[in-house]
């Protein structure tokens, strides 16, 4: 068998090793040529010494000086691997070091873009976020003849909650309608923090304006169950405006802005919810 068999090294049916693994294979190699430089070396050195100069032939002496000559290649030879292992070595911590810090500027990048797209306090998409699904969705709609509902969502008398608690009993409340608003969202929808006590959220693919009211109610029950905080328990109720695509808007800004109005006109007729579009009630004249 072969040093190439026992060693395993690369063939052509074989596919290509890694570094680490040549560099493995190459010490295996190195190891090998230093003990056959020895043995031969050793031979030599017992020939030198059996065979006297009287009892020697001119042809034991050239053998013996080619096989001299061999030792010393065979010991070039090994030390040539040696230097090249300390090369590969130093190119295998190289690209671990690279790998490394390759990985960190990938990591780096990503937690930046998770940061310019996500709200610090939430984690729930900021604007720039929401404003691109929406956009997506307009096209989704437009493409396949759905509709879309955007609500705007507004937290009443917020700011009551951080002058009476404080703002880190706020921000508390606010990470907790977070929550709450993310386990109503289906897998298509997206709830963002727009800022402050504001929230946005996109219901992809409706029937009809029934769709939307149903998630508007589900919205304002969950925001209402109680909230615990020093002291006791507080409620906190929410105004949500809704826009349809396409009959409200199709652009992102129009909807937004036609769903940001019927949010106030639900604040002012402490209805709840309203659509864009509505006439006033009785309440808000």
């Amino acid at each position: 068998m072969t040093h190439r068999q026992k060693l395993n090294l690369p063939v052509d049916s074989q596919p290509a090793q890694s570094l680490p693994q040549v560099l493995k294979d190459n010490e295996l190699v190195r190891g090998m040529v230093k003990e056959s430089a020895d043995e031969l070396a050793s031979v030599n050195l017992v020939l030198n010494e059996e065979l006297s100069d009287d009892s020697r032939l001119p042809e034991v002496d050239m053998a013996l000086e080619k096989s001299e000559a061999v030792e010393v290649k065979v010991q070039e030879a090994s030390e040539k691997l040696s230097r090249v292992n300390r090369g590969l070595e130093k190119e295998v911590q190289e690209r671990h070091n690279l790998e490394q810090e390759l990985s960190k500027v990938i990591e780096q990048q990503q937690e930046a873009l998770h940061a310019s797209l996500h709200d610090a306090l939430t984690g729930l998409p900021n604007r720039v976020l929401f404003n691109d699904r929406l956009e997506h969705g307009i096209e989704q709609a437009k493409r396949h003849g759905w509709s879309l509902a955007v609500m705007f969502l507004d937290l009443d008398k917020f700011k009551t909650i951080n002058d009476s608690y404080g703002h880190e009993a706020g921000d508390a409340v606010l990470l907790t309608i977070a929550n709450r608003l993310t386990e109503t969202t289906r897998t298509d929808d997206t709830i963002s923090r727009h800022g402050g006590d504001e929230f946005l959220y996109l219901l992809m693919e409706i029937s009809d304006e029934q769709d939307a009211a149903i998630v508007a109610k589900k919205i304002i029950q969950a925001v209402q169950v109680p909230y615990a905080v020093s002291g006791g328990e507080l409620t906190v109720n929410t105004s949500i405006g809704i826009s349809i695509y396409p009959r409200d808007g199709t652009t992102v800004d129009v909807l937004i802005r036609n769903a940001d109005e019927a949010m106030y006109r639900a604040k002012q007729n402490q209805s709840g919810y309203a659509f864009a579009g509505e006439k006033p009630s009785p309440k808000s004249t």
